[in-house]
This record gives structure tokens, sequence and C-alpha cells, in this order.
């Protein structure tokens, strides 16, 4: 009978799980054919089915739980993915850069606060929400325009790196400023000083989890692996990840997302971080929808009504005061303007690690609901206007295209490294162009050293020009697709030309242009299948190698040394 009532009568955890993912869908699919992000849609979801609008409302309490497994997850899955490496590569614009934008940002925003009336406390973490871009929203708008692999992109995802370490500090900051009560409120050298206290238990956790987390998470992951079972694995991925947070918020005080985002950290060292990150997707995407909804639970739309001037305030803060701090930096540091504007308009919105420290900052009662509200109701818009921003930047880039002026501004480099010396371009005669500085690139400067070849590399990226300039060789900063580029590494002079950019369209358009403007160099580049090959050949490409047929060639040649038939 009872088992009867219950099949007949949904649990409220049941309840909330099937609308709230159900509505998640339909809301999702809806943004993603209006061509916006799909958080905006799981944001509306929750508002469908929160307390702030007629029809169902969802179980708030159960809801808000699911959350803090999202939040867990989602930064699990930041510490798998975070990438020192991909830092490093821009390290000298993305760092400070990012340091500059966020350091504006909060401050505009605490500054907001604090006019408002609001406490120290509150208004500094209120600030730090406001200066963190989403990541989904921000990967989704690079990969749409296929620039995740340019300097563009690369200084964007250095930067949203050097974000993703700050937002690890704002979550060490949270629970000292909710410890310090009222005092650290009203006080805010009492505020670093529980600040240093809390750096003081997080610096006892990193050294035990360097130590001995380093040997015995790797260790666990073997002997699961061990038993072949793919459950047991998959659920080793999930106790470890929820474990370890666990454990991080009870015996060191430290939010349940900063012992999550290390866990990944010290598995992402291990050999099995392949497997874990592809047992740990489904998780992360089911419970980071859930997330999504239940911060939209949160939301009250009346805000948008009653508090205009607040959100338009803050929204401005996200949208122009965060955008101007990046073109500023950027165009400091003699970047194009090509790349000012594509990175702050990149970073022109806030997102999912805002709803972290908003709804953290709710459980410690540092923020109010109306601070919630605020923090939401700017994302929803500033997530929403962001593909709107970058389309009329498009359009900007093409009026720019067709006016030489504007043109050559936007595209051009200021620094000194986009340009050869006098003294480089009278003794340079009989050298070839590397176009394209990743790991073809390197391997070829190396080889053609060795050889006692001439060259000069062309890359996009200042901090890989930089070191191969200091020593002695060629280099330029600049973009191949344009004619000023190839005209400044002499391409009339030049014997070959080596295109090893990995962007096929980007390669095509250089082969293109370099045929043009030479039409007796040698041209050398790559294919990934008969299709590009093909191309290639009808530009007059005299060497174009295709990966899985050299493989081939090589295996071949090896197999005939054994004279095997």
């Amino acid at each position: 009978m009872v088992i009867s009532m219950a099949l007949i009568e949904p649990t409220p955890l049941i309840t909330t799980i099937v609308l709230g993912i159900s509505t998640a869908f339909v809301c999702g699919m809806v943004a993603s054919k209006l061509r916006l992000s799909p958080i905006v849609g799981y944001l509306l979801a929750g508002i469908c089915i929160g307390p702030y609008t007629p029809g169902f409302i969802a179980n708030s309490k159960i809801a808000a739980q699911f959350a803090e497994l999202g939040i867990v997850l989602l930064m699990f899955g930041v510490g798998l993915h975070f990438s020192l490496k991909d830092l490093m590569a821009v390290k000298k614009i993305a760092i400070p850069g990012a340091i500059v934008q966020m350091s504006t940002a909060t401050g505009l925003g605490t500054l907001l606060a604090y006019y408002w009336g609001w406490p120290f406390s509150s208004s500094l973490l209120f600030g730090l929400a406001l200066s963190v871009a989403s990541t989904v929203v921000l990967l989704r708008a690079l990969e749409e325009r296929n620039i995740i692999n340019t300097i563009n992109g690369h200084i964007a995802i250095g930067w949203l790196i050097v974000e993703d370490i700050a937002i690890v500090l704002a979550i060490v900051l949270i629970p000292a400023l909710a410890t310090g009560g009222t005092q650290a409120s009203s006080d805010p050298q009492a505020l670093f000083i529980l600040l240093g206290i809390a750096l003081g238990k997080i610096g006892l956790f990193i050294a035990i989890m360097l130590i001995i987390g380093k040997r015995f998470l790797p260790w666990i992951l073997v002997t699961v692996a061990n038993t072949k079972s793919r459950e047991l694995f998959t659920l080793s991925v999930f106790v470890v990840a929820v474990g370890i947070a666990f454990g991080a918020a009870h015996l060191f005080s430290i939010s349940f997302a900063l012992g999550a985002f290390f866990a990944g950290m010290i598995i992402k060292q291990s050999d099995f971080a392949h497997e874990v990150t592809e047992k740990a997707l489904p998780f992360q995407d089911a419970f980071a929808v859930l997330f999504f909804v239940s911060v939209g639970m949160l939301f009250d739309p009346a805000t948008l009504i009653e508090q205009p001037l607040q959100v338009a305030l803050t929204l401005l803060i996200i949208m122009v005061g965060k955008s101007i701090a990046a073109l500023a930096i950027i165009l400091l540091f003699r970047y194009p303007a090509k790349t000012a504007f594509t990175v702050s308009a990149s970073l022109a919105q806030i997102g999912e690690f805002s709803f972290i420290l908003g709804t953290l900052g709710l459980n410690y009662g540092l923020l109010s609901h109306e601070a919630n509200n605020l923090i939401l109701a700017a994302a929803l818009i500033s997530i929403t206007l962001n593909p709107i921003l970058f389309k009329l930047l498009d359009k900007f880039y093409a009026y720019a295209s067709k006016h030489p002026r504007y043109s050559r501004w936007m595209e051009e480099d200021t620094s000194t490294l986009s340009h050869l010396s006098d003294h480089e371009k009278s003794e340079m005669n009989d050298f070839v162009i590397i176009v394209g500085y990743g790991r073809v690139g390197q391997y070829l400067r190396i080889k053609m050293k060795n050889a006692g070849l001439d060259f000069v590399v062309v890359d996009q990226n200042q901090e890989t020009v930089e070191p191969i300039r200091q020593s002695g060789e060629h280099a330029i900063v600049g973009d191949a697709r344009h004619r000023g580029t190839l005209e400044e590494a002499l391409i009339g002079k030049a014997r070959a030309i080596v295109v090893a950019v990995p962007d096929i369209y980007e390669a095509q358009r250089i082969v293109k242009i370099a045929r043009e403007m030479n039409p007796n160099i040698s041209i050398l580049t790559r294919a990934r299948n008969d299709k590009e090959f093909d191309f290639y050949k009808e530009q007059n490409v005299e060497h174009v190698v295709i990966g899985v047929k050299e493989i081939a060639a090589r295996m071949m040649e090896q197999l005939q040394k054994y004279k095997i038939t």
C-alpha cells in the first residue's frame, strides 16, 4: 500500500528533479533557437518554477541542496581543466590584464554597494561577483567565431584562468567574512586578519593534498580501475569530488567548492585524468543544469521593475567598466585593436562563478536576497546581450576591412616586435618563412637552425616571438592573413614559406595570399584529409603533408627493412 501510494504521489525530491530538468530542457532549447546561451534558458526555467511566479512552485530547500552539489561538481571540473601551461603562454598580458580588470570591476561594485549603505563585507563580495566572466558563455562565443586557437582566443582563455584563481581566493574569503560577523563587516582591518587565518588553513589543506592526496588519490583510482568495473570507477570519481569537498569543509572550515577544486587539480596530474574527466562530465552537466535552475528560483523578476536604476548601474559596471579596463590594458601592452575589442567584448558578461559567489554569500549570510537579485538580473541581461555585442563587432570589423586606414589600425601590432630591423632586412637572403609557432613550428625552427638554414618566424603572440628575437633569430608578431605582415616578413625575397597554423581556414587564406604575392615561392603546408589536399594542389602548393599518409609511409619504410612481403 505504501509502495503504491509512493508511485501515485511522487516525493518532493522526484518532483523537483523531474520538473526542474524538464523545464530547463524546454527553456534551454528555446534559448538555443534564439541563439542565446542555454544558461539563459536554465535560469528562466528556475524563474518559472520558483516562488516569485504563478503556477507550480518547486521545493526551494531541495533545489538549494542540488545547487550545493552543482557548485562542488562545477569547481571539480574547473580543477580538472585548470591549465598553467595555457596561462604561461600569454602570462605577460593575461595576468596583469585580468588583475587590473577584476580590480576595476570589484572596486566599482564595492563603492556602488557601499554608497547604497551595504556593509563593507557585502559590498566587497558584490563587487567580486561582478568581476568574473562566464567560462561557458565566453568559450561558446570563441567557438562560434572559430577563434579559440588564435591569439585572441588564447588571451581570453588565459584571462579566464587568472579569474579562476581569483575565484578560489574569493571562496577562501567568504567563510572568513562569515566567521568575523559584524566586526568584519564594519572593520576592514578585522576582515584582513580573518582572511590571513583562512589562508593559513587553506595552506595546511594544500600541503596535505600535495603530500598525501597526490599519492593517495591516484592509488585509489588505480585500485578501482584494476577491478575492471566501470560502475565502481564512475562512483569513485563522484566520491573523490564530493568526499574531499565535504572533508575540507568540516576539517579545515573551507568551502565545499574550494575542496572540490583542489581535488580536480590533484587528479589532473594523475595518469587517469582523461578517464576521470570523461566520467565526471555527465555528473557535472546534470548537476550544473540543476544549479542554474535553483539559482533562477532565487530570482525575483520584480527586481527589474522595482530597482531599474540599481540594475542599470550594476549592468554598466559589467558591460562598460570591465570592458574599458580590459580594452585599455591590452592596448597599453601594444596589442592590435582587434585583439583588444574581441577580448573586452568576451568579458562583458557574468555567469556561473558569479552565481557561485552569490549562492555562497546567501548561505553564509553575507549577501541579502536583494543583492543576489541584482547579480542575477545583471547576469541574465549581460548573457543575453553578449551575442548581440559580438554581432555588432563583426559588422564593425567588416566595415573596417573595406577601409585600409581602419583595417591597418585594427590589425597592426604597434610593438617593435612587429617589424624587422633595417639591418635584418639587408642581410636576409635565400631564407624560409615559418608561419605559426606551435609544436610543428617549434620543431621546424630547431631542425632548420641545426641545418644552418636562415628563417623568419611569423606568429601572433608577442610572448612567443620575444624570446626568439632575444636569441638573435628573425621573428615578427603579426597575422599572416594580411599582406602587410607577409611584406614585413620579406616574402618577395623568401625561397619558401611553411604554413604551420592549426586552423584550416586561416592556413588556406595564407596560402592564397602567399602565392599571389610571390608566384615563385615554394609553399609547404599540412592537410587533414584528401579534400584539403586537393584544395592545396589547386593552389599549386608544392608539398602537402597528410598525417596518416606520412605515418603509413614511415611504417612501410621500416617494414621494407625487414623484407616483409
